[in-house]
């Protein structure tokens, strides 16, 4: 299985990068820079600051999304990697209605797409995630988005056969002469409890953002830059089973500033 998302991951990211440099494929990207602070971690020092690099874009077979955290703890030191470290994922996706050019709806549902997730950094962490995905249309929403991964850890706990489920979400609230922006993800990953091959653990991580636009509040541009926070809940953090010896449940929220360009 890692050779087959590994080669389509790269396939569908390289034909996107790839074509759209050619000038007529690319639809649309963004890019933004996030700095967040926050205490309570758990797992690795409980202070930490983030610079966060995100890349989305949509273009005429899919989309794509990236994103790399450089995490700093603080002066404190982390048993595996010390000081600081980094993390990222690359998650394309081919969209099915795109590329037969045909609309594949029903119900709520926009799109059908074959989604994919690479992620890598430091020490135990390089993971493999393909299968369906899906774009909802449900009322209010900027968009929602709904992918199902099979997911094959790497390293000393593996996770093979096991499923992620990832909703994606965006919504918008007005607010006098601005907006609030909702938006966020959550990782699933289940049926991995009677997974006899490792101990990477079921867990789930629910990650949302709560952000003004103050950058349109004080007409320097809308949807440039924002202030806010970052709400972190993630049980059994990495796959590890939370216990009476290890605390593993993580509950914590961040301040962030976000600049997109």
């Amino acid at each position: 299985m890692k050779r087959t998302c590994t080669s389509l991951m790269l396939a569908g990211s390289l034909l996107a990068g790839g074509q759209a440099m050619a000038g007529d494929l690319l639809q649309w990207q963004n890019n933004s820079l996030t700095y967040l602070y926050g205490k309570d971690f758990q797992v690795n020092p409980r202070i930490q600051q983030t610079v966060t690099f995100e890349h989305a874009d949509a273009w005429k077979y899919g989309d794509n999304f990236v994103f790399v955290d450089k995490i700093f703890y603080n002066g404190k030191e982390d048993s595996g990697v010390g000081s600081n470290t980094y993390y990222g994922e690359i998650s394309p996706r081919l969209s099915f209605g795109k590329i037969f050019d045909q609309k594949l709806e029903f119900g709520p549902v926009k799109d059908v797409l074959l989604a994919m997730t690479y992620e890598f950094g430091e020490g135990d962490t390089e993971s493999y995630l393909i299968g369906p995905g899906f774009d909802l249309a449900i009322p209010g929403f900027d968009y929602f988005q709904l992918n199902f991964y099979q997911r094959h850890t790497e390293g000393s706990r593996p996770g093979d056969n096991v499923w992620q489920i990832t909703p994606v979400w965006s919504y918008t609230i007005p607010v006098g002469d601005s907006n609030i922006l909702i938006d966020g993800f959550m990782d699933w990953v289940v049926d991995n409890d009677k997974n006899s091959k490792g101990t990477y653990h079921a867990n789930l991580h629910f990650n949302p953002q709560i952000k003004y636009d103050l950058g349109k509040a004080l007409n320097i541009g809308e949807k440039q830059l924002y202030v806010g926070v970052e709400y972190d809940y993630w049980s059994d953090k990495y796959g590890i089973k939370d216990s009476q010896y290890f605390k593993t449940d993580q509950s914590n929220t961040s301040f962030l500033v976000k600049f997109h360009f």
